[in-house]
């Protein structure tokens, strides 16, 4: 695994401490229902614009799909129980059964066609040439995860948890990250307490310190956090931060 994977993991740092407060846990099944609805209305809402992307995606990238469809890992279904949805067996999703349930994200195009063709699954990287014009703006105002409300309509994501990760990344990580395997005991999310308090990952260091914050929101999630962290998203998208 390029860029990332540099070292091997030590063992977690201390909790990363009431970042956005504390709290007991509750009972999520009726949040993952108010998701649902208000991703369906966010959908509604957002359709103008995502419009309007896609018609640029598709001038910049002429023959290459607009919405891009790629393998992550969701719930792990042996500690919470997961989603039943239909998915094509493949390579990678075999090897990561046994962590979590492996769904289709769905975004915008923000790379070229076949962008891992010769490399293999490889993260992105500053100024990474792979990336398009307009994919570039995309990140950079994280409108290219506008499609994941249908995710989360599905029932495969939430509007806040541990960003989900690829197959090949989470066989890897979870060998080398102590406690890397916890993020899957809740659904993933859109945006999480990770991403509005860390940058993008540029090493495995960076891994680990956004796995304490991952760690501690699934010990600590309640709808008050929630609502703050999706205030908090507001502000990193206004500020384009952390994005590549």
């Amino acid at each position: 695994m390029k860029k990332r994977a540099t070292e091997d993991a030590g063992a977690p740092g201390p909790s990363p401490g009431p970042v956005l407060g504390e709290g007991p846990r509750v009972g999520m099944s009726w949040g993952q229902a108010l998701d649902r609805v208000l991703a369906a209305l966010l959908l509604v809402l957002a359709a103008p614009l995502m419009a309007v992307v896609a018609l640029v995606v598709k001038l910049d990238s002429p023959g290459a799909p607009v919405v891009y469809k790629q393998e992550r890992v969701g719930l792990n279904r042996r500690q919470r129980g997961g989603h039943d949805g239909k998915t094509a067996p493949t390579a990678e999703r075999r090897r990561s059964r046994g962590a979590g349930k492996p769904f289709r994200i769905w975004k915008f195009r923000t790379m070229i066609p076949d962008a891992e063709a010769t490399t293999g699954p490889v993260w992105a990287t500053h100024d990474d040439p792979r990336i398009t014009r307009v994919g570039r703006f995309l990140r950079l105002t994280r409108l290219d995860e506008l499609p994941q409300l249908v995710n989360v309509i599905r029932g495969e994501m939430r509007l806040v948890g541990p960003r989900p990760e690829r197959p090949h990344f989470v066989e890897e990580l979870t060998h080398r990250v102590p406690d890397y395997e916890e993020r899957l005991s809740v659904h993933p999310g859109i945006t999480g307490l990770a991403q509005v308090e860390r940058e993008y990952d540029a090493d495995l260091d960076d891994v680990r310190k956004k796995l304490r914050y991952d760690l501690f929101y699934i010990k600590n999630r309640r709808p008050s956090m929630d609502l703050r962290i999706l205030l908090k998203t507001l502000s990193v998208v206004f500020h384009r931060r952390g994005a590549r």
